[in-house]
């Protein structure tokens, strides 16, 4: 009996739903409760608790024994208050009345505690490239094809997205869409004055590779000289070694026309007249010669200069000469006494000359960083820009406006800078990221093209006024240090320190307005070679 009575004492144990558990997980309003002991109803929730756990162990201790007062106000009270509540009710577990103190801590917030992206108003596509543009660049500097890349590339994305490029990575809001059946009575407006997609300009097409390339053996590798030019008559003048050639390049032919004698001599520049059939020439005895191209025979022997002659120009009967000595000088090609003025202003040797379409300014400049514009036949410089960092031997004046001037920086500057001769400003000023050599501007279109040494030894065409980068022509294993353009304005002749010549069709004209632009008269073209061919009258 002892036995049976026992065992219906351990079932009726076990069957109480009164007793506390063993063992298990901390309940969630006792864990919110920890979280929440800095504020002042801490030590109230830990009071509550440790009287909680105080009695589990007690009934753990001992079971059979009926749980006090104490325990069954704790387990039917809210956890977190003090009394019981006067309806009987028992509060949700975990919603506490938050101290007058430490209010902040225990308000709700009014929006979320994080943001949530909007998959269908964020563009990926657009994100994607913001990341790899703004922090996934190696700090390297690019070449002007692959910046241009990269702005044709978030002009595209920005364009086809709709937005402006200001917008975050991540959309978090969707946009307002359009209400349907909601009609803008001013959107006629607005739109009757924007272009079609038809008007717009399309882009040019620039060939990249050359249309002829010709062997030039001994062309001289020198920064400050001045060895190939192209005539009115559509004659190349090149310099290979100690010789002055001549290459037609409407047949082929080519002729030897002169060659120094002296074994350390040399021809360190040549210059064609705009009749193109006299061209000057200037070699290291500081002497300016004029030959005849047609006759093959020396016309004029000037000697002025102490040094050896790197750079000429034309303005109609003047010879305007640069030389290593550092001055300029104006040979007048008619009269006897050939030397009619001198001009100062550069410290060293003038390896850049050229006069304004116009004749009314001289550009020219050195090796002493200097470029100097001239006002006609004044002795003294009009303006004197000191902003290059490097020798200066590209010099070209705009043909469409005559008082634009564009000069080209050596290797410590790599810049194309332009200058309003009217007014002394410097207009704008763009970083090729190479030595410049020599610069020619476009007479069909607004553009010009430079040519450039170390790293990539390249041409480059530009636009103009925005100097955004349009085409880079690669070929050259070396620098290119001569330019020069064919008389119908559309070939480009290149010359190299790796001893070739290129022809480049980059200015080609579209053959519809080709036909709309007039050929000039016969009786025009005879009464300039005539007027030209008799300053020579006088020897």
């Amino acid at each position: 009996m002892s036995s049976q009575f026992d065992f219906e004492n351990e079932v009726n144990s076990l069957m109480r739903f009164d007793k506390p558990l063993q063992s298990g997980p901390v309940a969630r309003w006792q864990r919110k409760a920890s979280d929440l002991s800095t504020s002042a109803s801490t030590s109230l929730h830990s009071r509550s608790l440790n009287i909680s756990h105080s009695n589990f162990h007690s009934n753990t201790s001992s079971p059979s024994k009926q749980p006090n007062r104490s325990l069954c106000q704790s387990v039917n009270r809210t956890p977190g208050t003090s009394k019981t509540p006067k309806s009987g009710k028992v509060k949700t577990p975990g919603k506490l009345k938050p101290s007058s103190k430490n209010s902040s801590l225990s308000k709700t917030p009014s929006r979320g505690d994080r943001f949530i992206p909007n998959r269908q108003a964020t563009n990926f596509e657009v994100g994607h490239y913001k990341l790899l543009s703004e922090n996934g660049g190696d700090g390297e500097e690019g070449t002007l094809a692959q910046d241009d890349y990269k702005r044709r590339m978030s002009e595209n994305l920005y364009k086809a997205s709709g937005i402006s490029g200001g917008e975050r990575i991540l959309a978090f809001k969707s946009k307002l869409a359009a209400v349907e059946g909601y009609q803008n009575n001013a959107k006629v407006l607005y739109s009757s004055a924007k272009k079609s997609n038809t008007d717009k300009k399309k882009v040019r097409h620039i060939p990249t590779t050359a249309t002829r390339v010709l062997d030039a053996p001994d062309l001289g590798n020198d920064f400050y000289l001045n060895l190939l030019d192209w005539s009115s008559t559509n004659n190349v003048a090149v310099v290979l070694a100690q010789a002055v050639y001549i290459w037609d390049a409407s047949s082929g032919e080519i002729q030897m026309l002169m060659s120094m004698e002296g074994a350390d001599d040399y021809v360190s520049s040549i210059k064609w007249l705009a009749d193109g059939q006299h061209i000057a020439i200037g070699n290291s005895n500081a002497e300016v010669q004029l030959w005849d191209v047609n006759e093959n025979k020396r016309v004029r022997n000037m000697k002025s200069h102490a040094g050896r002659v790197c750079s000429l120009s034309w303005n109609e009967h003047i010879l305007t000469s640069g030389s290593q000595d550092g001055f300029i000088h104006h040979h007048d090609v008619r009269v006897a006494q050939h030397h009619v003025g001198t001009l100062t202003g550069h410290s060293q040797e003038v390896c850049g000359l050229e006069w304004s379409s116009d004749g009314k300014y001289l550009a020219s400049g050195g090796n002493d960083n200097v470029v100097n514009v001239y006002s006609g036949r004044e002795t003294k410089p009009l303006y004197t820009f000191t902003d290059h960092q490097s020798a200066v031997k590209a010099v070209a004046w705009c043909p469409w406006q005559s008082n634009l001037l564009a000069t080209g920086g050596g290797s410590n500057d790599r810049h194309i800078r332009f200058w309003n001769t009217h007014s002394g400003a410097n207009v704008k000023a763009i970083d090729t990221k190479s030595q410049v050599c020599a610069i020619k501007w476009s007479t069909h279109y607004r553009e010009l093209v430079s040519s450039h040494g170390y790293a990539h030894n390249q041409l480059t065409v530009w636009s103009y006024p925005s100097m955004q980068w349009m085409q880079d022509l690669m070929g050259h294993s070396a620098r290119v240090l001569y330019l020069a353009i064919s008389p119908d304005g559309q070939t480009v002749c290149s010359g190299a320190a790796d001893e070739t010549l290129r022809l480049w069709d980059c200015f080609t004209v579209d053959p519809t307005q080709k036909k709309k632009k007039e050929k000039p008269s016969a009786n025009a073209q005879s009464s300039n070679g005539s007027r030209i061919n008799s300053l020579f009258s006088i020897r």
